[in-house]
Order: structure tokens, then C-alpha cells, then sequence
């Protein structure tokens, strides 16, 4: 994405663009769900929407459903659209509460109506109708997006190279200098963008920028993946259902449904873990369980020195509202945004640092809240909480952490 970006937008006026990738790494390939903004970033680089779909497998997508997280039975749409209609700057839910009817509230939302009929339609950009009230988003093959946008970056002039990452040579100022591969070759540049995901080799390691560990608000830890066969009606939203543990995932693509159990490790073991998550498939699977490990947290910076970190290399927060890509495509915005010129300015350093750790910060608050603002009753807090620094934390047993225990002991 950071290689295409660049190579469409900046051009070869402003910078060359080597990329440095090796296929014995491979690809995450887990988060397949985007936001809306995902269209303008596609937008942005020319790509036509029917040529991307086709390449990547991909849905459309109105919302994210999440199943058992307020009460068990529950479902709610986050929708991406409104409510109503708001009248003389007031909100419509405000209107529906004070006639009593705000459970009917999903039934004035367009996206919601639609995806629980499993239907779509483009959004028209006429403000008078009802069909300008709501946007959307994909759902698509991670690993076939990859190759689809590399292919797009070298037809724009970036140079590709074949290599795996052995050694960092930095300045005296600290600045990277060059990265040297596994075959003694020396890449040089004046800017190195990490994109090398958990191990973050550049930002983290050579840099060593610390990791600011967010577990104990968020203590799922790891997941395990595994594709399923097409099981009917193409559904256009991502699902997120409450399990005993964390939560797991329901991704309809064209070809097949991607399916996720997000845990933390402290309460499930990894074969009980991907025993539920079989257990919960529609259909038969496609390949063996993937499992992942994970922390959740940012690095204390993500642009130090002459090395920004994109994507997991500056941090990772579980893909509960599918935030993982739309996080890789904000540090890419504000990259293009700010690019520098040489020497780089502390002042793009400094603000490309506030934008991307504000929005780390939101997106962790937000699923804390999901935790947080849950009614069910049904599992007892394990463990006991612990004084860490005037604020207290506890350990569940479930990802759905009953309201009561947290509002009346949790702080």
C-alpha cells in the first residue's frame, strides 16, 4: 500500500521508490474488512472499483454486526450511515426517545434495513434522497490485494526487489543509512519506510523505539484463523459475536468466508480456542487453522529519525471495528501529506507523530467501551484487580465483562 501510494501520488518528481519485500515472509492476510475510507484511498490511486473486486474477491460492506455483546441473543449494525434525520440541528434519536419508540431506532437507519435483507445499492449524491444517507466499505482477500497493488506500484516506476532484511546500518546521527540483505546488498535512501509487521525490524529494533503495552486494557493476545466454503447469500457486513474468551470474526468474500476467534490466551488455551472457532463454521473449512500471536499497543512514536513505521512495525489494536487497514492507510495519508523534504523538518516528524498516536488512542478507548458497556451477567469476573498506579484492572473470564462488576468495582 505505502509503495503504491507513494509511486501514484508523490511520483518520480519527488522520490524513487525502492521496495524491499521477501516471499519467504508472506502475508498476514487476516484483516479483510475495511471502513469507508478504504474507497478514497483506492480513489486516490486511480484504481477503478469493478477492476479491484475482481482482483481482490471483495463484498461490499454496510456495517459490522456484533452478536451477544450487550445481552446474550442481542444483535446491533454500527452502520456506516445515519439515523433519521436530524431536525433544527437535534438529533433524530433525541425525537424517537422522547415518543418512546427508540428501540425502533435500526429501522430508521437505511444501511441497517439493507444489510439485514442482504441488500446494496451505491449511495447517490443527491442530498434529497435517501439514498445519499449512508457509505460503504469492502470486505476482501488481503493476500490477493498485496500482489494487486505491487503490480500497480511497478507499473509507476517503483524498483522491486527480492531480499530478506539481515542488517541496519545507521549514522552517527542515528539516522538509517542503508538496510543490507541476506545476498550482501546494500539498499540506501534518504527515508525508510518500516512496513516489516510485528518484528517492526527498523522502527523497534534498530531505532528502539519502546512499545507501549496496552494489554491490560486489552488483554486479547492472540487468534486463530481459518477459511470456510461459501455457505449461501453473500451477506454485506462483517460479523463480530462475543465468545467465552474474546470474540470471533465472520467475513463474507466471493469466494469464501474468512472466520477469526480473537482470545486472550490467560483464559482459553490455543487447541480450545480453535475447537470453538471449528465448531462455529458454517460449512467445511478450506485450509488448517492459522494461529497468531499479538500485543496490544503502539510504539511510543511511529516516525523517528528518518524511519516511519506503517501497519504492525508502529502497532496493532484487535480488528474489532476492522480498524487494522484503515490504521495503515491513515499513517500513508499523513505520510503523502507530509512528505519531506531533506533535511526532514522535526515539525512533519512532530505532527505525523500527534495525528497517528490520537488515532491509536480514539480506536483503543472505542473497544474498550464495547467491553465496558455490555449488560450481561451470565460469566463472574476471575482473578482479583490490581493497584497499578491509582487505576485498577481485572483479568475476565469473558470478553463480554458484565456491567454491574465494572461499574460497581472497576474503575
Amino acid at each position: 500500500m505505502t509503495a503504491a501510494a507513494l509511486a501514484a501520488v508523490a511520483g518520480r518528481s519527488v522520490a524513487e521508490v525502492q521496495l524491499v519485500e521477501s516471499e519467504e515472509i508472506g502475508i498476514v492476510g487476516v484483516g479483510e474488512a475495511t471502513l469507508p475510507h478504504i474507497r478514497a484511498f483506492n480513489t486516490r490511486l486511480g484504481i477503478d472499483e469493478a477492476e479491484f473486486m475482481r482482483a481482490t474477491a471483495a463484498t461490499f460492506k454496510l456495517g459490522i454486526e456484533f452478536s451477544d455483546w450487550a445481552r446474550i441473543g442481542d444483535s446491533y449494525i454500527h452502520p456506516f450511515g445515519a439515523f433519521g434525520h436530524d431536525v433544527d440541528g437535534v438529533g433524530f434519536h433525541h425525537y424517537l426517545s422522547r415518543a418512546g419508540h427508540i428501540a425502533t431506532l435500526p429501522d430508521y437507519s437505511l444501511p441497517v434495513v439493507a444489510a439485514r435483507h442482504a441488500k446494496f445499492a451505491p449511495p447517490l449524491d443527491d442530498p434529497r434522497s435517501l439514498l445519499s444517507t449512508y457509505g460503504y466499505a469492502y470486505q476482501f482477500d488481503a493476500t490477493r490485494y498485496a500482489p494487486f497493488l505491487r503490480a500497480r506500484a511497478e507499473r509507476h516506476g517503483v524498483t522491486r526487489t527480492e531480499g530478506r532484511v539481515v542488517d541496519v546500518e545507521r549514522s552517527g546521527t542515528g539516522d538509517v543509512v542503508a538496510v543490507v540483505l541476506d545476498d550482501g546488498r546494500r539498499m540506501t535512501g534518504d527515508l525508510f519506510v518500516d512496513c516489516s509487521g510485528f518484528r517492526s525490524l527498523l522502527l523497534g529494533q534498530a531505532m528502539g523505539e519502546p512499545f507501549e503495552d496496552w494489554s491490560h486494557w486489552l488483554p486479547c493476545d492472540r487468534a486463530v484463523a481459518v477459511p470456510c466454503a461459501d455457505a449461501g447469500t453473500l451477506k454485506p457486513y462483517t460479523t463480530a459475536t462475543a465468545m467465552p474468551a474474546g470474540w470471533r470474526w465472520r467475513i463474507p468474500l466471493q469466494h469464501r468466508v474468512g472466520n477469526g476467534y480473537v482470545y486472550a490466551s490467560a483464559h482459553i488455551d490455543d487447541g480450545a480456542a480453535q475447537d470453538a472457532l471449528l465448531r462455529s463454521i458454517e460449512s467445511t473449512p478450506l485450509a488448517d487453522p492459522r494461529m497468531l500471536r499479538f500485543k496490544a499497543g503502539r510504539r511510543a512514536r511511529s516516525w523517528v529519525g528518518n524511519v516511519v513505521g506503517v501497519g504492525l512495525a508502529g502497532g496493532f489494536l484487535e480488528p474489532l471495528e476492522s480498524t487494522s487497514i484503515y490504521l495503515i492507510q491513515l499513517a500513508i495519508t499523513q505520510l503523502l501529506e507530509l512528505f519531506p523534504a531533506t533535511p526532514i523538518s522535526p515539525v512533519d516528524r512532530d505532527t505525523f507523530n500527534r495525528v497517528v498516536d490520537l488515532e491509536y488512542d480514539r480506536i483503543r478507548d472505542f473497544l474498550i467501551l464495547h467491553y465496558h458497556a455490555t449488560t450481561r451477567d451470565d460469566l463472574a469476573v476471575l482473578g482479583s484487580c490490581a493497584d497499578d498506579g491509582g487505576s485498577r484492572h481485572a483479568r475476565g473470564k469473558t470478553g463480554a465483562v458484565p456491567k454491574a462488576r465494572a461499574r460497581d468495582d472497576l474503575s
